[in-house]
């Protein structure tokens, strides 16, 4: 087996490289990972330079990771600028690093892509050489560690034997439990709260708004510009927003992915052209990616019910089991039906005493993240 690493993942073959995505999540995708590439959202500019490795057998690629080598943490959604800060403090250097992810995406999936016919014992050792050619690549590089993230749990019990450090984490998601209908659903729900949410469905109605999802051909060429404002609109309101994307982005998105995205959209009853919010998802394999949300104008209850009770209703009609709505916002999500579940990345430090401080500190993380979770997984729906 020979391992190769490449300048960009435009540089490979896309059927080469989405023959190894198979059902995983839109955002490892040939498609997504070179728009990125191609509009400058990833790159020299943004200091995320495309590094991405592969594992060859006969010249046919058996094995990928989406890897980075990065001169901050910006865009990732592991939080880790406290660990810069605590590096700089200990005296040890913490940028540059390398990241296996996929850039600005926080969607827990495989990152050591590997070929679906190869067995387990194959697919192991496949993915145990990504994971040195990614320790090599950056060494070569000067960086000071490595950072797999929102892995799949099978990914990180096999780092963790390469010596790789644990770090829980937990996101909300809905899960479909066979419901038939939205009201099926607001079943599992004590009465109060029920009669909250359809409460704060009904303003949206009363406010004479309307709202719609739309998928594949539905989506028409001049819901981009809607899609692309109304993510500019959240990014620029808020201290903590950047705009990772630009226009030349959903341009490429637009053009390449359409048949990924699914819309929701608010407009007034009159004109359907007329947007008011939205949110625009991906999905793909049964489940729905929630990523970005905005509004023209402000209106009580309105993010509620563009990215919660709309997209779980649709998700209940279209069948679709899982929405994951997207980082942050523990408050509002779990108490309209989201509920947590855990994700993974691992870290390998290459200063070992550090290393080791880190690894104590995500223990007892760890232990936190997992009794809040149980508390809140026990305590949301109706016994």
């Amino acid at each position: 087996m020979d391992v190769c690493n490449w300048p960009a993942v435009g540089a490979i073959d896309a059927n080469d490289w989405d023959r190894l995505v198979g059902d995983a999540p839109p955002f490892l995708e040939h498609a997504f990972l070179t728009a990125l590439e191609d509009s400058g959202c990833v790159g020299a500019q943004t200091g995320w330079y495309p590094s991405p490795l592969t594992v060859q057998e006969d010249d046919r690629i058996i094995g990928a990771a989406p890897a980075y080598l990065k001169t901050h943490s910006m865009g990732e959604f592991v939080y880790d600028w406290s660990w810069a800060d605590a590096a700089r403090r200990f005296g040890a250097e913490y940028y540059p690093k390398l990241v296996i992810a996929a850039p600005f995406s926080p969607v827990p999936g495989p990152r050591l892509l590997t070929d679906p016919d190869l067995n387990p014992a194959r697919k192991a050792k496949v993915q145990r050489l990504l994971l040195a050619a990614a320790t090599e690549v950056a060494r070569e590089n000067g960086c000071h560690g490595i950072h797999m993230l929102f892995c799949t749990d099978e990914e990180r019990r096999l780092a963790e034997e390469l010596g790789f450090f644990h770090r829980l984490g937990s996101q909300l998601h809905w899960s479909n439990a066979e419901y038939a209908t939205f009201d099926d659903f607001l079943k599992r729900f004590n009465s109060k709260k029920r009669n909250q949410i359809r409460r704060e469905r009904r303003k949206i109605t009363d406010a004479g708004l309307s709202v719609v999802n739309l998928d594949g051909d539905s989506i028409q060429e001049w819901h981009r510009e809607h899609a692309f404002g109304l993510y500019c609109r959240t990014v620029d309101r808020f201290t903590y927003g950047r705009r990772y994307l630009n226009g030349a982005f959903f341009e490429q998105l637009w053009s390449t992915m359409r048949h990924r995205l699914q819309l929701v959209l608010a407009h007034r009853s009159s004109d359907p052209r007329d947007v008011v919010a939205g949110a625009i998802n991906m999905q793909k394999a049964g489940r729905r990616h929630g990523r970005y949300w905005g509004t023209y104008r402000d209106t009580d209850c309105l993010h509620f019910e563009v990215c919660a009770y709309a997209s779980i209703e649709d998700c209940i009609r279209t069948g679709t089991q899982v929405f994951e709505a997207g980082a942050g916002g523990y408050g509002h999500k779990y108490g309209r039906g989201f509920l947590p579940a855990r994700t993974h990345s691992v870290h390998a430090v290459f200063n070992p005493r550090f290393a080791h401080a880190l690894a104590d500190f995500c223990a007892r993380e760890a232990a936190a993240v997992g009794e809040e979770a149980e508390r809140l997984r026990e305590g949301l729906f109706v016994r």
